[in-house]
């Protein structure tokens, strides 16, 4: 274990120091998370550091719950008519913004207007729409201009560009513009003050937060904070973040290196558990608009290079904690696994690959993979894969930065020669990935789309069809096709699915498997 001096030092010294004598140990909650803090606007991003940030400060029209149903949150009721084509919602009585200003229907609809430029659930609950209005002060009327089956499970949207409701004069920003005020209506207030990017963020209890009634369930229920502060530290060396949770100085960390888990588990003090139930996917997104990937037998050719039990063991999980194989692009162990259309992706193929890349024309021009070398599982795939590439005759660059960098270079759409890119990984959850509407990444809208820009109007129409049809059974038969379609076209490559273990010092209670982190209900005694 590092001794305490070099812990503090990477911390930055004397303030860290400082930091830990704020208030009373009780009180503070301090946790590490997979990524640091970087931006502050939910909409602009889909990075997760800033869909865990909006979990604090602001708050949902609905949430899903621990089956994954969207569930009432700031929603007091809602009716629709018979035909599902009009909505009315009403906002719960007493909802307060931290700057103390009442939360009024203006404030969702605007938010819900903001959000839906940018996000793929809600740019296609958008294109469904034919009227957004404010009713009154606490409510709102939906009306569809055609067929839309998964209204609440859209305006429950919670990670990618995740829906929380701002304040209208914030909400009105132009989606292209980044705000940097994070007033909202959540649990905790953000302490713009003590935001240090690349140290730590502070958040601290909002006494006028007014819980729902119910009792917490997933990211439904009740938000009880029963904590005055949470510091959210950066330390992006594993083997400091877990001596620092050992000693006790700090409370959780979210992703421990899988070759610490052992030592952990033989810590008494400290319990593991299953945040991520489910588990999570390492995604291969590739640019479509940039040779040699703009053709679709490149795309192809990658499913016979990459080898999923190889990135997980490159990674460091262990055997109990692996899907050595998963074809399903809706994760394997959820209600929507599927196998239609699967190649690839069980062992590698070198010669099929070199064969495909010939057909396509490939001339050894360079292939640019960012690797986001701060995130030890994105740097362990990334240069696995990129190896594995190799092999199967591509020209690898693989500039490293940190993942801050990389979301924002992943925007640019130059050739490499000029700063741009051809590969990148992320690693997904089941909300990203859950089903044909919430998966951020299959959307291939062309322009409009993601950074990758996949375009391909069959899998739009299929998609579309899917969230449009009430019927379940209907819906499933559709769901085959959808992923068909995608193996197809390859908007990205399902590259490993895992489940990672959270660690929590055990005087911490209240922790559950919300996938996403939360710190409502949280205790430390």
């Amino acid at each position: 274990m590092p001794a305490p001096s070099r812990i503090t030092r990477l911390l930055a010294g004397a303030a860290f120091s400082a930091m830990l004598a704020l208030p009373a140990a009780a009180q503070t909650l301090r946790v590490v998370l997979v990524n640091d803090l970087a931006s502050l606007d939910p909409v602009q991003s889909t990075a997760a550091f800033v869909r865990n940030h909006g979990f604090m400060v602001y708050d949902q029209l609905f949430a899903l719950d621990s089956k994954g149903e969207a569930q009432p949150q700031m929603v007091e009721s809602f009716e629709h008519s018979p035909d599902g084509m009009r909505w009315h919602f009403t906002l719960r009585e007493g909802l307060a913004f931290h700057d103390g200003a009442p939360v009024r229907a203006a404030d969702a609809v605007a938010s819900i207007r903001r959000w839906a430029q940018r996000d793929v659930v809600g740019r296609a609950l958008a294109a469904a729409t034919a009227s957004l209005e404010v009713a009154d002060e606490r409510s709102f009327t939906l009306t569809l201009a055609r067929p839309f089956a998964l209204v609440t499970e859209a305006l429950a949207r919670p990670t990618a560009s995740a829906l929380f409701v701002m304040p209208e004069r914030l909400a009105q920003t132009p989606a292209t513009t980044a705000i940097t005020d994070a007033t909202g209506s959540g649990p905790f207030v953000f302490e713009a003050r003590e935001w240090q990017s690349g140290n730590r963020a502070v958040y601290r209890r909002n006494p006028a937060y007014r819980p729902r009634p119910e009792p917490a369930d997933g990211l439904a229920g009740g938000k009880v904070v029963r904590i005055e502060r949470l510091e959210w530290l950066s330390m992006p060396d594993p083997a400091t973040a877990a001596a620092a949770l050992q000693s006790g100085e700090i409370d959780f960390l979210e992703v421990p290196s899988p070759d610490i888990i052992p030592t952990l588990e033989r810590n008494r003090a400290i319990h593991l558990f299953a945040l991520n139930p489910v588990g999570s996917v390492v995604w291969l997104r590739i640019n479509h608009t940039q040779p040699p990937f703009n053709d679709p037998r490149a795309r192809r050719a990658l499913l016979h290079l990459v080898n999923q039990q190889e990135n997980q063991q490159a990674i460091g999980v262990r055997p109990s904690e692996q899907v050595p194989y998963c074809p399903a692009y809706f994760l394997c162990g959820t209600p929507l696994e599927t196998a239609a259309g699967a190649e690839g992706l069980r062992e590698a193929e070198p010669e099929r690959a070199r064969a495909l890349l010939r057909e396509a024309g490939y001339d050894g021009r360079r292939v640019v993979f960012l690797n986001a070398t701060d995130s030890p599982a994105n740097n362990a795939v990334t240069l696995t894969m990129a190896e594995a590439f190799r092999r199967g005759g591509l020209n690898m660059d693989v500039p490293s930065m940190d993942w801050a960098t990389l979301t924002q270079r992943r925007n640019r759409r130059e050739p490499q020669d000029q700063g741009g890119w051809n590969l990148f990984v992320t690693i997904a959850n089941v909300f990203d990935a859950q089903n044909p509407l919430t998966n951020l990444y299959l959307a291939s809208p062309c322009d409009g789309g993601l950074a990758g820009w996949p375009c391909d109007e069959a899998l739009e129409r299929l998609r579309r069809a899917w969230w449009e049809e009430p019927d379940a059974a209907k819906r499933r038969a559709l769901l085959d096709q959808v992923q068909e379609r995608a193996y197809q076209v390859l908007p990205y490559i399902s590259a490993g699915q895992y489940r990672t273990l959270s660690a929590r010092r055990a005087n911490i209670e209240g922790m559950r498997p919300t996938t996403i982190p939360v710190f409502w209900g949280v205790e430390k005694k």
